[in-house]
């Protein structure tokens, strides 16, 4: 019976304490519990855009489990304070370990990727049919293994308008449509334009001879050069896909993400490419793997 008692004077006592929050509640704490909302959001948007499941629902296990411990567990160990520095110390940690796709994140975000795509004349860019795009695709895959072959090195990014202005302005505008001439042109050995990387808008090369930021990490194969650090640090500041071609071995490599898939073959970069232009090909094709 006491405990019954007990049970019920904490539901009264939690009851009491809810109503009388909302009768001091004020602008400061509308304000309050806002920003404390957008900043959990904001993490757990950054771990699920980068796959870290795990690591998403282990925070949220944690916000859980301090908070129950707070407001239903007598510790004199524990307040509302403690839970509030716990869950911005947290956060804060979380948001160091994902520098990078923070970085990426507030790129993405000023350049606005979801507007409507524009191109250099400041017009709408206009749909291509399906089998333009799949020549695009063709044009591109061929150009790359016809590189490979000939151990003739490139480096090609893959941009949805969401490149640092720095990067375009680093180059040289093109403006042409995609042909594997014009790739292999472009990446031709005495082409003033070779060494830089080249940069594809939708059914467009945009740009020639681009300097792309090297990845600061060491992690990598002895054999990648600054044409394969280059491919993985624009990758790690921007939304967007790179492929290199290496000119000592002819190997052919896809980055996402910093990440590096090395020998792709003709699946591989044709998967890479449907990814790409996946809004304009049919729904069968639009499946990831």
């Amino acid at each position: 019976m006491n405990g019954l008692l007990t049970f019920e004077d904490s539901v009264l006592s939690l009851i009491n304490k809810v109503s009388e929050f909302f009768t001091n509640f004020t602008f400061a704490y509308a304000v309050e519990i806002f920003l404390f909302f957008c900043m959990i959001f904001y993490v757990s948007k950054i771990l699920r855009d980068n796959d870290a499941t795990r690591l998403m629902l282990l925070y949220w296990a944690l916000i859980v489990v301090v908070g129950v411990m707070i407001y239903t567990v007598d510790l004199n160990l524990f307040d509302k304070g403690f839970f509030l520095n716990f869950i911005i110390i947290l956060s804060m940690f979380i948001l160091v370990m994902f520098n990078v796709e923070v970085k990426k994140s507030l790129l993405d975000l000023r350049l606005n990727p979801l507007a409507v795509e524009k191109n250099a004349q400041g017009g709408v860019a206009e749909h291509k049919s399906q089998a333009e795009v799949e020549k695009c695709i063709a044009d591109i895959i061929r150009a790359l293994q016809n590189m490979s072959k000939n151990n003739v090195g490139g480096l090609i990014v893959l941009s949805r308008n969401n490149l640092p202005r720095q990067v375009l302005q680093s180059g040289v505008m093109v403006d042409a449509e995609i042909s594997t001439q014009m790739i292999e042109g472009i990446f031709f050995p005495k082409s003033p334009l070779h060494d830089g990387a080249m940069v594809i808008k939708g059914h467009k090369i945009q740009a020639a001879g681009c300097f792309l930021p090297l990845t600061q990490k060491t992690n990598y194969p002895k054999d990648f050069g600054t044409r394969h650090r280059a491919g993985i640090g624009i990758t790690e500041v921007a939304n967007v896909s790179s492929i290199v071609v290496s000119e000592e071995t002819g190997i052919i490599s896809v980055i996402k993400q910093g990440n590096v898939q090395r020998y792709a073959d003709y699946d591989t970069l044709k998967d890479v490419l449907k990814d790409y232009y996946w809004h304009e090909l049919p729904l069968s094709d639009n499946k990831k793997k």
